[in-house]
Protein backbone atom coordinates (compact mmCIF):
# COMPACT_ATOMS: atom_id res chain seq x y z
CA UNK A 1 0.00 0.00 0.00
CA UNK A 2 2.83 2.36 0.86
CA UNK A 3 4.39 1.59 -2.50
CA UNK A 4 1.14 2.35 -4.33
CA UNK A 5 0.70 5.54 -2.36
CA UNK A 6 4.21 6.66 -3.26
CA UNK A 7 3.61 5.95 -6.94
CA UNK A 8 0.40 8.03 -6.94
CA UNK A 9 2.21 10.86 -5.21
CA UNK A 10 4.96 10.75 -7.84
CA UNK A 11 2.37 10.85 -10.64
CA UNK A 12 0.70 13.87 -9.07
CA UNK A 13 4.03 15.63 -8.67
CA UNK A 14 4.90 14.91 -12.29
CA UNK A 15 1.58 16.34 -13.43
CA UNK A 16 2.18 19.47 -11.37
CA UNK A 17 5.58 19.85 -13.02
CA UNK A 18 4.05 19.51 -16.51
CA UNK A 19 1.19 21.92 -15.93
CA UNK A 20 3.19 25.17 -16.43
CA UNK A 21 4.51 23.92 -19.78
CA UNK A 22 1.07 22.76 -20.81
CA UNK A 23 -0.45 26.05 -19.76
CA UNK A 24 2.18 27.97 -21.73
CA UNK A 25 1.51 25.86 -24.82
CA UNK A 26 -2.21 26.35 -24.44
CA UNK A 27 -1.76 30.08 -23.97
CA UNK A 28 0.46 30.27 -27.04
CA UNK A 29 -2.06 28.33 -29.10
CA UNK A 30 -4.96 30.50 -28.00
CA UNK A 31 -3.00 33.69 -28.60
CA UNK A 32 -1.91 32.54 -32.04
CA UNK A 33 -5.48 31.56 -32.86
CA UNK A 34 -6.82 34.94 -31.75
CA UNK A 35 -4.16 36.80 -33.73
CA UNK A 36 -4.82 34.68 -36.81
CA UNK A 37 -8.56 35.21 -36.49
CA UNK A 38 -8.04 38.94 -36.01
CA UNK A 39 -5.81 39.11 -39.08
CA UNK A 40 -8.39 37.24 -41.16
CA UNK A 41 -11.21 39.49 -39.96
CA UNK A 42 -9.11 42.58 -40.69
CA UNK A 43 -8.33 41.41 -44.22
CA UNK A 44 -12.00 40.58 -44.79
CA UNK A 45 -13.12 43.95 -43.40
CA UNK A 46 -10.65 46.17 -45.26
CA UNK A 47 -10.64 43.78 -48.24
CA UNK A 48 -7.70 45.32 -50.15
CA UNK A 49 -8.36 43.05 -53.14
CA UNK A 50 -12.11 43.94 -53.16
CA UNK A 51 -12.98 40.26 -53.06
CA UNK A 52 -16.05 40.76 -50.88
CA UNK A 53 -17.08 44.38 -51.20
CA UNK A 54 -16.36 47.80 -52.69
CA UNK A 55 -13.65 49.97 -51.14
CA UNK A 56 -14.28 51.40 -47.68
CA UNK A 57 -14.59 55.15 -47.62
CA UNK A 58 -11.41 56.78 -46.36
CA UNK A 59 -9.07 53.79 -46.48
CA UNK A 60 -5.92 54.51 -48.56
CA UNK A 61 -6.06 51.50 -50.88
CA UNK A 62 -2.98 50.63 -52.91
CA UNK A 63 -3.92 49.08 -56.27
CA UNK A 64 -0.88 47.68 -58.07
CA UNK A 65 -1.56 43.97 -58.53
CA UNK A 66 -3.47 43.25 -61.72
CA UNK A 67 -3.75 39.50 -61.24
CA UNK A 68 -5.09 39.76 -57.69
CA UNK A 69 -7.08 42.99 -57.68
CA UNK A 70 -8.75 43.04 -61.10
CA UNK A 71 -11.27 40.28 -60.33
CA UNK A 72 -12.52 42.00 -57.18
CA UNK A 73 -12.74 45.37 -58.92
CA UNK A 74 -14.70 43.82 -61.80
CA UNK A 75 -17.16 42.29 -59.36
CA UNK A 76 -17.57 45.03 -56.78
CA UNK A 77 -16.67 48.46 -58.17
CA UNK A 78 -19.22 50.88 -59.60
CA UNK A 79 -18.71 51.56 -63.31
CA UNK A 80 -20.56 51.66 -66.61
CA UNK A 81 -17.65 50.88 -68.93
CA UNK A 82 -14.28 49.20 -68.71
CA UNK A 83 -10.86 49.09 -70.37
CA UNK A 84 -9.56 45.62 -71.20
CA UNK A 85 -6.23 44.61 -72.71
CA UNK A 86 -2.48 44.49 -72.37
CA UNK A 87 0.06 47.13 -71.31
CA UNK A 88 -1.03 49.01 -74.40
CA UNK A 89 -4.01 50.12 -72.27
CA UNK A 90 -2.37 50.96 -68.94
CA UNK A 91 -1.72 54.64 -69.73
CA UNK A 92 -5.35 55.49 -70.33
CA UNK A 93 -6.70 57.86 -67.67
CA UNK A 94 -10.28 57.05 -66.82
CA UNK A 95 -10.88 60.74 -66.08
CA UNK A 96 -10.53 61.28 -69.83
CA UNK A 97 -13.36 58.85 -70.53
CA UNK A 98 -15.52 60.69 -68.00
CA UNK A 99 -14.73 64.16 -69.33
CA UNK A 100 -14.77 63.32 -73.04
CA UNK A 101 -17.36 60.54 -73.27
CA UNK A 102 -19.35 60.87 -70.04
CA UNK A 103 -18.47 57.32 -69.00
CA UNK A 104 -17.56 56.03 -65.53
CA UNK A 105 -14.79 53.72 -66.69
CA UNK A 106 -12.83 51.07 -64.80
CA UNK A 107 -9.38 49.99 -65.97
CA UNK A 108 -8.87 46.19 -65.89
CA UNK A 109 -5.62 45.82 -67.81
CA UNK A 110 -3.25 42.84 -67.71
CA UNK A 111 0.31 43.40 -68.88
CA UNK A 112 1.04 40.96 -71.69
CA UNK A 113 -2.61 39.90 -71.84
CA UNK A 114 -3.51 37.00 -74.09
CA UNK A 115 -7.06 36.58 -75.43
CA UNK A 116 -7.97 34.19 -72.62
CA UNK A 117 -6.92 36.83 -70.09
CA UNK A 118 -9.51 39.09 -71.73
CA UNK A 119 -12.03 36.26 -71.49
CA UNK A 120 -11.37 35.70 -67.79
CA UNK A 121 -11.90 39.31 -66.77
CA UNK A 122 -14.89 39.83 -69.07
CA UNK A 123 -16.47 36.77 -67.47
CA UNK A 124 -16.33 38.64 -64.15
CA UNK A 125 -17.53 41.92 -65.64
CA UNK A 126 -20.63 40.04 -66.79
CA UNK A 127 -20.92 37.78 -63.72
CA UNK A 128 -24.62 37.86 -62.82
CA UNK A 129 -23.87 37.03 -59.16
CA UNK A 130 -21.58 40.03 -58.64
CA UNK A 131 -22.51 43.31 -57.02
CA UNK A 132 -21.17 45.21 -60.01
CA UNK A 133 -23.34 43.29 -62.45
CA UNK A 134 -26.44 43.89 -60.32
CA UNK A 135 -25.84 47.63 -60.03
CA UNK A 136 -24.05 48.50 -63.29
CA UNK A 137 -25.19 48.59 -66.87
CA UNK A 138 -22.10 47.95 -68.98
CA UNK A 139 -22.50 50.53 -71.70
CA UNK A 140 -19.09 50.16 -73.30
CA UNK A 141 -16.03 47.90 -73.35
CA UNK A 142 -12.77 49.30 -74.73
CA UNK A 143 -10.62 46.34 -75.74
CA UNK A 144 -7.11 46.62 -77.15
CA UNK A 145 -6.42 44.00 -79.81
CA UNK A 146 -2.80 42.85 -79.96
CA UNK A 147 -2.99 40.72 -83.08
CA UNK A 148 0.29 38.93 -82.38
CA UNK A 149 -1.27 37.31 -79.28
CA UNK A 150 -4.23 35.87 -81.16
CA UNK A 151 -2.34 32.75 -82.18
CA UNK A 152 -1.74 31.74 -78.55
CA UNK A 153 -3.54 28.72 -77.15
CA UNK A 154 -7.16 29.55 -76.48
CA UNK A 155 -6.78 28.58 -72.80
CA UNK A 156 -3.36 30.16 -72.29
CA UNK A 157 -2.88 33.06 -69.88
CA UNK A 158 0.18 35.25 -69.65
CA UNK A 159 0.70 34.43 -65.97
CA UNK A 160 -0.79 31.81 -63.63
CA UNK A 161 -3.92 33.16 -61.93
CA UNK A 162 -4.60 33.13 -58.18
CA UNK A 163 -7.69 31.01 -58.75
CA UNK A 164 -9.04 31.58 -55.21
CA UNK A 165 -9.71 35.19 -56.18
CA UNK A 166 -11.47 34.28 -59.44
CA UNK A 167 -13.75 31.43 -58.35
CA UNK A 168 -16.70 31.39 -55.96
CA UNK A 169 -15.33 28.75 -53.60
CA UNK A 170 -15.31 30.26 -50.07
CA UNK A 171 -13.13 27.51 -48.65
CA UNK A 172 -10.02 28.42 -50.59
CA UNK A 173 -10.31 32.05 -49.46
CA UNK A 174 -7.96 31.13 -46.62
CA UNK A 175 -5.17 31.83 -49.12
CA UNK A 176 -6.37 35.43 -49.12
CA UNK A 177 -7.63 35.97 -45.58
CA UNK A 178 -4.55 34.57 -43.87
CA UNK A 179 -1.98 35.95 -46.29
CA UNK A 180 0.95 37.73 -44.65
CA UNK A 181 1.75 39.81 -47.73
CA UNK A 182 -1.84 41.00 -48.03
CA UNK A 183 -1.86 42.07 -44.38
CA UNK A 184 1.53 43.77 -44.40
CA UNK A 185 1.69 45.26 -47.90
CA UNK A 186 -1.93 46.14 -48.58
CA UNK A 187 -3.31 47.00 -45.13
CA UNK A 188 -0.58 47.96 -42.65
CA UNK A 189 1.77 49.69 -45.13
CA UNK A 190 -0.98 51.88 -46.64
CA UNK A 191 -2.16 52.80 -43.14
CA UNK A 192 1.35 54.10 -42.39
CA UNK A 193 2.22 55.69 -45.74
CA UNK A 194 -1.24 57.10 -46.50
CA UNK A 195 -0.56 57.29 -50.23
CA UNK A 196 -3.62 55.80 -51.96
CA UNK A 197 -3.67 54.87 -55.63
CA UNK A 198 -5.44 57.24 -57.99
CA UNK A 199 -7.79 54.83 -59.74
CA UNK A 200 -7.91 57.04 -62.83
CA UNK A 201 -4.22 56.29 -63.41
CA UNK A 202 -4.09 52.78 -61.95
CA UNK A 203 -1.41 50.46 -63.44
CA UNK A 204 0.15 53.36 -65.39
CA UNK A 205 3.63 52.51 -66.67
CA UNK A 206 6.61 53.62 -64.60
CA UNK A 207 8.20 55.59 -67.43
CA UNK A 208 8.46 59.32 -66.78
CA UNK A 209 8.38 61.79 -69.71
CA UNK A 210 12.19 61.63 -69.90
CA UNK A 211 12.00 58.03 -71.16
CA UNK A 212 9.94 58.87 -74.24
CA UNK A 213 12.72 59.68 -76.69
CA UNK A 214 14.48 58.12 -79.65
CA UNK A 215 17.80 57.73 -77.81
CA UNK A 216 16.26 55.59 -75.08
CA UNK A 217 14.24 53.53 -77.54
CA UNK A 218 17.09 52.78 -79.91
CA UNK A 219 19.56 52.10 -77.09
CA UNK A 220 17.31 49.32 -75.82
CA UNK A 221 15.92 48.00 -79.09
CA UNK A 222 17.13 44.62 -80.33
CA UNK A 223 15.86 43.76 -83.81
CA UNK A 224 14.41 40.33 -84.43
CA UNK A 225 16.61 37.83 -86.17
CA UNK A 226 16.06 37.61 -89.89
CA UNK A 227 14.07 34.67 -91.23
CA UNK A 228 14.59 33.59 -94.83
CA UNK A 229 11.42 31.60 -95.33
CA UNK A 230 8.28 33.63 -95.99
CA UNK A 231 5.35 32.74 -93.73
CA UNK A 232 2.32 31.55 -95.75
CA UNK A 233 -0.24 34.32 -96.09
CA UNK A 234 -2.98 32.37 -94.29
CA UNK A 235 -0.75 30.94 -91.54
CA UNK A 236 -2.18 33.06 -88.72
CA UNK A 237 -5.86 32.77 -89.56
CA UNK A 238 -6.75 29.43 -87.95
CA UNK A 239 -5.45 30.31 -84.47
CA UNK A 240 -6.92 33.79 -84.70
CA UNK A 241 -10.32 32.37 -85.63
CA UNK A 242 -10.27 30.03 -82.63
CA UNK A 243 -9.35 32.80 -80.21
CA UNK A 244 -12.03 35.13 -81.51
CA UNK A 245 -14.69 32.45 -81.36
CA UNK A 246 -13.78 31.16 -77.91
CA UNK A 247 -12.55 34.21 -76.04
CA UNK A 248 -14.02 37.38 -77.55
CA UNK A 249 -17.14 36.83 -79.65
CA UNK A 250 -19.20 35.09 -76.92
CA UNK A 251 -19.41 38.39 -75.01
CA UNK A 252 -20.19 40.43 -78.11
CA UNK A 253 -22.99 38.07 -79.06
CA UNK A 254 -24.42 37.75 -75.56
CA UNK A 255 -24.45 41.48 -74.77
CA UNK A 256 -25.96 43.56 -77.57
CA UNK A 257 -26.61 46.27 -74.96
CA UNK A 258 -22.85 46.90 -74.73
CA UNK A 259 -20.91 48.79 -77.38
CA UNK A 260 -17.51 47.16 -77.93
CA UNK A 261 -14.74 49.53 -79.00
CA UNK A 262 -12.10 47.20 -80.46
CA UNK A 263 -8.87 48.98 -81.31
CA UNK A 264 -5.46 48.17 -82.75
CA UNK A 265 -2.82 50.09 -80.72
CA UNK A 266 -0.28 52.30 -82.54
CA UNK A 267 2.99 50.37 -82.24
CA UNK A 268 6.06 52.22 -83.47
CA UNK A 269 7.64 51.61 -86.89
CA UNK A 270 10.16 49.32 -85.15
CA UNK A 271 7.40 46.76 -84.59
CA UNK A 272 7.00 46.55 -88.35
CA UNK A 273 10.76 46.22 -88.75
CA UNK A 274 10.51 43.05 -86.65
CA UNK A 275 7.58 41.82 -88.72
CA UNK A 276 9.65 42.22 -91.88
CA UNK A 277 12.73 40.62 -90.34
CA UNK A 278 10.60 37.63 -89.36
CA UNK A 279 9.14 37.56 -92.89
CA UNK A 280 5.44 37.54 -92.08
CA UNK A 281 4.23 40.93 -93.31
CA UNK A 282 1.58 39.51 -95.64
CA UNK A 283 0.43 37.00 -93.03
CA UNK A 284 0.14 39.74 -90.42
CA UNK A 285 -1.75 42.06 -92.75
CA UNK A 286 -4.17 39.23 -93.56
CA UNK A 287 -4.62 38.59 -89.86
CA UNK A 288 -5.54 42.23 -89.20
CA UNK A 289 -8.03 42.20 -92.03
CA UNK A 290 -9.57 38.95 -90.79
CA UNK A 291 -9.97 40.26 -87.26
CA UNK A 292 -11.56 43.52 -88.41
CA UNK A 293 -13.92 41.81 -90.89
CA UNK A 294 -15.01 39.30 -88.27
CA UNK A 295 -15.70 41.92 -85.60
CA UNK A 296 -17.53 44.25 -87.95
CA UNK A 297 -20.18 41.61 -88.59
CA UNK A 298 -21.75 42.66 -85.28
CA UNK A 299 -23.83 45.81 -84.87
CA UNK A 300 -22.52 46.49 -81.35
CA UNK A 301 -18.85 46.58 -82.42
CA UNK A 302 -16.78 49.57 -83.52
CA UNK A 303 -13.23 49.04 -84.81
CA UNK A 304 -10.43 51.62 -84.62
CA UNK A 305 -7.10 51.30 -86.42
CA UNK A 306 -4.37 53.55 -84.97
CA UNK A 307 -1.30 51.92 -86.47
CA UNK A 308 -1.13 54.05 -89.62
CA UNK A 309 -0.94 57.38 -87.80
CA UNK A 310 2.25 58.24 -89.66
CA UNK A 311 3.27 61.25 -87.57
CA UNK A 312 2.93 59.14 -84.43
CA UNK A 313 4.40 55.77 -85.34
CA UNK A 314 7.42 57.08 -87.26
CA UNK A 315 8.48 59.49 -84.49
CA UNK A 316 10.27 57.41 -81.87
CA UNK A 317 10.19 60.35 -79.48
CA UNK A 318 6.60 59.24 -78.86
CA UNK A 319 7.77 55.91 -77.43
CA UNK A 320 9.61 54.41 -74.46
CA UNK A 321 10.31 51.19 -76.36
CA UNK A 322 9.32 49.74 -79.69
CA UNK A 323 5.60 49.50 -78.87
CA UNK A 324 4.73 51.54 -75.75
CA UNK A 325 3.59 55.07 -76.47
CA UNK A 326 3.09 58.30 -74.51
CA UNK A 327 -0.01 58.80 -72.34
CA UNK A 328 -0.89 61.78 -74.53
CA UNK A 329 -1.56 59.33 -77.35
CA UNK A 330 -3.94 57.40 -75.10
CA UNK A 331 -5.86 60.63 -74.57
CA UNK A 332 -5.98 61.22 -78.32
CA UNK A 333 -7.41 57.73 -78.76
CA UNK A 334 -10.22 58.52 -76.31
CA UNK A 335 -11.06 61.57 -78.41
CA UNK A 336 -11.20 59.29 -81.46
CA UNK A 337 -13.55 56.90 -79.66
CA UNK A 338 -15.83 59.85 -78.97
CA UNK A 339 -15.58 61.56 -82.35
CA UNK A 340 -15.09 58.66 -84.76
CA UNK A 341 -11.62 59.54 -86.10
CA UNK A 342 -9.55 56.45 -87.04
CA UNK A 343 -12.70 54.33 -87.06
CA UNK A 344 -12.87 51.57 -89.64
CA UNK A 345 -16.20 50.63 -91.19
CA UNK A 346 -17.06 47.38 -92.96
CA UNK A 347 -14.97 46.94 -96.11
CA UNK A 348 -12.49 49.72 -95.22
CA UNK A 349 -9.74 47.68 -93.60
CA UNK A 350 -7.88 46.88 -96.86
CA UNK A 351 -7.49 50.60 -97.51
CA UNK A 352 -6.14 51.20 -93.98
CA UNK A 353 -3.64 48.37 -94.38
CA UNK A 354 -2.57 49.70 -97.78
CA UNK A 355 -1.73 53.00 -96.10
CA UNK A 356 0.22 51.09 -93.43
CA UNK A 357 2.24 49.32 -96.13
CA UNK A 358 3.02 52.66 -97.75
CA UNK A 359 4.32 54.00 -94.44
CA UNK A 360 6.53 50.93 -94.00
CA UNK A 361 7.83 51.04 -97.57
CA UNK A 362 8.67 54.74 -97.46
CA UNK A 363 10.32 54.77 -94.04
CA UNK A 364 14.11 55.19 -94.06
CA UNK A 365 15.18 52.29 -91.85
CA UNK A 366 18.73 52.46 -93.23
CA UNK A 367 19.31 55.95 -91.88
CA UNK A 368 17.66 55.10 -88.57
CA UNK A 369 19.98 52.16 -87.96
CA UNK A 370 23.09 53.90 -89.25
CA UNK A 371 23.15 56.37 -86.35
CA UNK A 372 24.58 55.83 -82.90
CA UNK A 373 22.32 56.43 -79.92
Amino acid sequence: KDKDSNMKQMDQNQKRKMNPAGKALLTFGLTAGVLLLTAGLLVGYVDPFFHYHAPLSGFPYVVDNQLSQNPGMARNMTYDSCIIGSSMTVNFHTDDFRQIMGLDTLKLSYSGALPHDDYNILSLVYDDTSRARKTNQVKAVFLGVDAMTYTAGTQDTKYPLPEYLYDRNPFNDVSYLFNKDVLLQYILRPMINRDPTNLSEVYASWWTPDYYNIQWVMHNYEPSEKVDEVMPADELIAGTKENLEENILPFIKAHPETEFYMFFPPYSILYWNDVMNENHLDATMNQYEYIADTLLQYDNVRVFYFQNLEDVVTDLNNYADYTHYKPEINQYMVKCFAGGDCEVKAGEMPGQLKKMREIIDSFDFKTLFSKEY
